[in-house]
């Protein structure tokens, strides 16, 4: 397999160049959103586009031989065995907002679509999460530090988030406000961010429905490498998105999947 300091400084390579692409656009009024629905409200815009673009530039150049799989520009194919999974900017709703939650996510995967390594990238505070290949740490203006979720928490006083309140079908809903019945704090909103304060020992819980593979891949690097658990609600794995929990320990993890699965 590739050297991995190789993947890890391609992965810092592509935030540098999608940071660059989007930072123009944030909090401008030449933003220009488009919608993906027919129905409903799912935004694309100029700022996704330039930031996919940028980085599938750097991967055409450095790692040909990968393949890719971007949330803009689908999948291209590669015969090396690695998949570099790419969400130019998680949490776009956020970001049409002007509010700095969203981020940019960059994973790169095995034959089976296990996370080896990925970023949660946030141009506009320059925090970078790193997670995976012996790396697990956050850097930003204020120094670099390790991460690490947080121990010891019961889920009485456990701190949960989530994206979306409806948090997908009525049926998942339901299910999510079991937990969320049982713990100190729910927060709403966050997108990826949600996951890098799991990551860095700020919050314990992130349970989310709905997810593609570029939603998931990074964040669930990062969190793993921090200590963390992520899986499907079954406990199965996660990395092809849908009904996703990411816990703090392995005690949580379980309590909040009995929940879960009542019915």
């Amino acid at each position: 397999m590739t050297d991995s300091h190789d993947l890890v400084a391609t992965a810092h390579a592509l935030a540098d160049a999608a940071g660059a692409a989007i930072l123009p656009f944030f909090r401008s009024p030449d933003l220009a959103p488009e919608n993906k629905l027919a129905s409903g409200f799912d935004p694309v815009t100029q700022a996704d586009r330039a930031s996919e673009t940028a980085m599938r530039a750097i991967l055409a150049r450095d790692r040909p031989d990968d393949a890719i799989l971007g949330e803009e520009f689908g999948a291209t194919p590669g015969n090396s065995g690695l998949t570099w999974v790419l969400d130019p900017i998680d949490g776009t709703r956020a970001f049409l907002c002007g509010a700095p939650s969203w981020g940019v996510l960059i994973a790169v995967t095995d034959r089976a679509g296990c996370p080896l390594y990925g970023l949660i990238d946030q141009p506009w505070t320059r925090e970078r999460f790193e997670g995976g290949m012996g790396h697990a740490s956050v850097r930003s203006p204020h120094g670099t530090l390790p991460l690490g979720v947080r121990q010891g928490r019961s889920l009485a006083d456990a701190t949960l988030m989530t994206t979306f309140p409806e948090v997908g079908t009525a049926t998942e809903g339901a299910a999510f406000r079991r937990v969320a019945g049982k713990v100190r704090l729910t927060r709403y909103g966050l997108d990826c961010y949600a996951y890098a304060l799991l990551a860095m020992g700020q919050v314990d819980l992130v349970i989310e429905a709905g997810l593609q593979p570029y939603d998931i891949a990074a964040p669930m690097a990062v969190v793993e490498a921090a200590g963390g658990i992520v899986t499907d609600w079954t406990g199965g794995p996660a990395w092809n998105g849908g009904r996703v929990i990411a816990a703090a320990t392995p005690d949580l993890h379980r309590q909040a999947m009995r929940l879960l699965a009542d019915d």
